[in-house]
């Protein structure tokens, strides 16, 4: 398959944020290489120089900008990913400014919690937010403190804001993370990259570990039980809205029509997975089997999957690839592992009709898709798909 053989593409782009973004610059297309070496489909060689590619700017750790996906974090979280003793060094110097931000960005959003005030997507979610760098320290170092209070923090943001009215992670923001016309009120946000599944993926995963805090089983339950309130559709097409207004989520209605697109960012496979998750953690084999029935639905309806115009993780067939490869290896009955070969089949297809993008990156470019594409060979590894909160 071309996703699977064709070299990640050399970008001629420039500038810090270039070659510190996880998701379109140096850091997600080290990550394909750091794969490759460690699985022996690559060199060191290659993965050392696009290393040395995101490192030739100073990190930017800024508390406004920096998250798991750009910056300081997403330089140390690839250098993890590597596991290689040449960037022990660094990733003991990245570890102390992680820390210092972390510190920063939690006592920012307890305040904000304290006055009542909406949440801004940037605070809590995997992209920019703290579910993002909580996902680092659950992979960094399990169970350290910091860890425990960002969970202690997200429990926190489940609990009901405004007098009980509205959820804790409603924001007063619009999708794109800033006032909003046509959000004047804010939303709601349920996807897995920007909304409640990923702090949900996230306290689920740590529960699955054993690192606990207090109310962390509750604030789980709580989030199943908005999903489960917000479920649409019946038989073999069941979905879940991405965003919804603040008024819709008082009458209790959505307006949307249909599924949206089976993306890994706000689509079905995302949420679904996150379901799963937090049903292996609270062990409820009834919520996990509707989350997998969910997906399996998904991966089979052609009106979905019509939906997807293009190859990428974020909301192409590469992040559906990877999300149901990752289901599948938690799905007892198997149904999920005999839609993959599919699934896989048809991204083929695309890719030789429309080839890969000309452009690297982890979120919407070749990196991203050969890593997909190549991991649905191998079994299931732990590491570079962890930033995308599908590893449970």
């Amino acid at each position: 398959m071309k996703a699977a053989t064709a070299p990640a593409p050399v970008s001629t782009e420039s500038g810090p944020w270039w070659h510190q973004s996880l998701g379109a610059g140096a850091p997600g297309i080290a990550l394909r290489h750091i794969a490759n070496a460690r699985t022996g489909a690559g060199a060191w060689e290659t993965a050392h120089r696009w290393v040395a590619t995101m490192t030739h700017h100073p990190v930017n750790a800024h508390p406004e900008v920096s998250g798991l996906f750009r910056g300081a974090p997403a330089v140390a979280f690839a250098l993890h990913t590597a596991d290689h003793p040449a960037y022990a060094r660094a990733l003991t110097g990245l570890d102390r400014t992680v820390n210092v931000l972390v510190r920063e960005r939690l006592a920012r959003a307890q305040q904000r919690i304290d006055t009542g005030r909406p949440a801004p997507l940037r605070e809590f979610d995997l992209i920019r937010g703290l579910t993002g760098l909580g996902v680092y320290l659950l992979h960094r170092r399990p169970g350290w403190h910091l860890l425990r209070d960002v969970l202690v923090y997200l429990v926190r943001l489940t609990e009901p804001l405004g007098g009980g009215q509205m959820p804790g992670w409603w924001s007063g923001d619009g999708p794109e993370g800033k006032p909003s016309d046509q959000w004047p009120n804010g939303h709601i946000n349920f996807g897995l990259a920007h909304g409640i599944a990923g702090p949900l993926a996230l306290l689920a995963a740590a529960q699955r570990r054993a690192i606990v805090v207090t109310g962390q089983a509750e604030a789980i339950s709580r989030i199943m039980d908005a999903l489960d309130q917000w479920r649409q559709g019946e038989g073999a097409t069941v979905w879940w809205p991405g965003l919804i207004t603040p008024a819709q989520w008082q009458a209790g209605t959505a307006t949307s029509s249909g599924p949206q697109r089976p993306s890994w960012c706000y689509g079905t496979p995302g949420l679904a997975r996150a379901q799963q998750v937090a049903a292996l953690a609270l062990g409820d084999p009834a919520r996990q089997q509707r989350a997998e029935q969910a997906l399996a639905a998904c991966v089979r309806d052609e009106k979905q999957l019509s939906q997807l115009t293009d190859a990428s993780v974020c909301h192409g067939w590469a992040g559906l690839i990877q999300t149901v490869h990752r289901a599948a290896a938690d799905d007892s009955t198997g149904e999920l592992a005999a839609l993959l070969p599919d699934v896989h089949a048809r991204m083929g297809h695309y890719l030789d009709v429309h080839g890969l993008p000309e452009h690297g990156g982890l979120l919407e470019g070749a990196d991203g898709i050969h890593l997909a594409s190549a991991s649905v060979n191998t079994p299931p590894d732990a590491d570079w798909d962890a930033c995308l909160l599908l590893d449970g």
